[in-house]
């Protein structure tokens, strides 16, 4: 997964281009890949996640330069103008509120600071991380997504994009493609990783008795044969970078 998100990371730290010595942000910074990066810059950041599992995984990196808390990206624990970056990888997109979450990120960040987050593109574009889902609602076993519900596609749309970030009053925006490819060895290895992305789907597919789930896991795997590779697989998708400032 590292390997799989390390493109994002980089077009992320290259969007957000800090300096030595500013102080950064990490919202929703998960075990601490982008965070790592950014640190390597030459920049102080700021490593934050609302799970205390994931704050305590990303300390384990022992990445100089870092301060490690929990926070919740919606009420973001620091005074105006306190920072000169704030970066995100899917972290707002599956929140309850994004556009509270932009308000406090334009509150924390100092006159010039910029702003460099990724959210997933359409499902469409994303064959990588839609096998179950369209499976599953297609049976009647899990609801489809309501349009203003958080989730993984939910900012997948550059305009609903800047929609939010110029209401958060950020004036300079920019929103770039990034594509990806994500290589698991085998379906067994993509059915474990991807279930566990996903509580949800996770926890429907433990609910079905074994018929059901061996039909559904059938349709699933149809659907990434067309990306087999090798032993393997190679499945691609696209995340939108956004940068504002």
């Amino acid at each position: 997964m590292t390997a799989f998100g390390a493109p994002v990371a980089e077009a992320l730290v290259a969007s957000l281009a800090p300096g030595s010595g500013d102080t950064v942000l990490d919202l929703a910074a998960g075990t601490g890949d982008v965070t790592e990066a950014l640190a390597k810059q030459g920049a102080r950041v700021i490593s934050t996640d609302l799970s205390p599992v994931m704050v305590e995984a990303a300390r384990r990196r022992g990445t100089p330069g870092v301060e490690h808390r929990v926070m919740d990206m919606q009420a973001i624990d620091l005074p105006d103008d306190s920072v000169d970056g704030v970066v995100s990888r899917y972290g707002y997109m599956l929140l309850p509120d994004t556009a509270r979450a932009l308000r406090e990120t334009r509150r924390v960040l100092r006159p010039g600071g910029r702003l460099a987050f990724a959210t997933w593109a359409p499902a469409k574009l994303n064959p990588w991380a839609t096998a179950y889902g369209p499976v599953l609602i297609e049976r009647g076993l899990l609801e489809p997504p309501q349009p203003d519900e958080p989730g993984q596609f939910s900012l997948g749309e550059p305009e609903r994009i800047e929609e939010l970030v110029r209401g958060a009053g950020f004036d300079e925006l920019s929103v770039a493609e990034v594509p990806v490819v994500f290589r698991p060895s085998g379906w067994a290895e993509y059915r474990r990783i991807v279930s566990a992305l996903a509580a949800s789907m996770r926890e429907v597919l433990e609910r079905l008795d074994d018929e059901t789930r061996a039909e559904v896991d059938d349709a699933a795997k149809a659907r990434i044969e067309p990306f087999h590779s090798g032993e393997g697989y190679a499945l691609p998708g696209i995340t939108l970078v956004t940068t504002a400032r």
